[in-house]
Formats: C-alpha cells, structure tokens, sequence
C-alpha cells in the first residue's frame, strides 16, 4: 500500500482566491454579489466567508494582468459561476454593482459571462 493511501491527513475545500491588483475592492464586489462578509483582511489579502464553510480569497498580485477574455492574449485561468433564478434581474443587479457585460456571449439564454471588476470572467445561469 502506497504512503499516499495510508496517510492519516484530511482535506477539507477551504477557499478559492483570485489574484486581483486591488483585493479589498474585489472582496466588495463579490460580499455584496453573494452576501458574504470579510472574515480576515489585511492590505494584501481579504477573505470572504461563513463560519464553517468554504470562502473566496482575492490576493494582491502587483504585476497583476487582466484577463482579455474572449481574446486569448491573457486567458482567464479560472472562472466562478453562480446560480440566479432570473437571467437578466441577476445581470441588471451585477451591473450596477461593478460588473461589466462583454460584447462577446456564447449563448446569452442560457448564461451569461460578465466580467467583475478586476476583468475575471464569470458566469450566472439559471440551469444551475
């Protein structure tokens, strides 16, 4: 039996964290996107979470480069998608948070891709 196997650690998801040149804006813009608090901050790192379950980190990353999506100059690396109950209440609402709306959408009826205020991609769908 392999040591991998065997080995007595366990893994719990704790955070994803997206590097951004502004992490305190970024974690604005998704607390009041998902209605999550700050649960640790610092100049360069902010937390957004719930006692117990998993949260989303934004780091600075001073030579940060935005994603150019859909142009594959500086590909997105990573992307979230949230679940709406209504495609364009929910797109309204991110919009007048921050989000902005390329022109480019792959099938606008069935999701849609906004950028956050950083330049990562991101989806909502109603299908989730």
């Amino acid at each position: 039996m392999s040591h991998e196997a065997t080995s007595a650690s366990t893994f719990r998801y704790s955070a994803v964290t997206f590097d951004c040149p502004d992490p305190a804006e970024l974690a604005h813009f998704y607390g009041k996107v998902l209605g999550l608090p700050v649960v640790f901050s610092t100049d360069d790192f902010t937390l957004l979470g719930q006692e117990g379950a998993a949260g989303l980190g934004f780091n600075r990353l001073t030579d940060y480069r935005r994603p150019t999506w859909p142009d594959p100059a500086q590909e997105k690396q990573a992307h979230i998608e949230l679940g709406v109950d209504d495609l364009d209440s929910a797109q309204a609402r991110l919009l007048a948070l921050g989000a902005v709306r390329p022109e480019f959408q792959p099938d606008p009826d069935r999701w849609r891709v906004l950028l956050d205020p950083a330049g990562h991609p991101f989806c909502i769908s109603a299908l989730v």
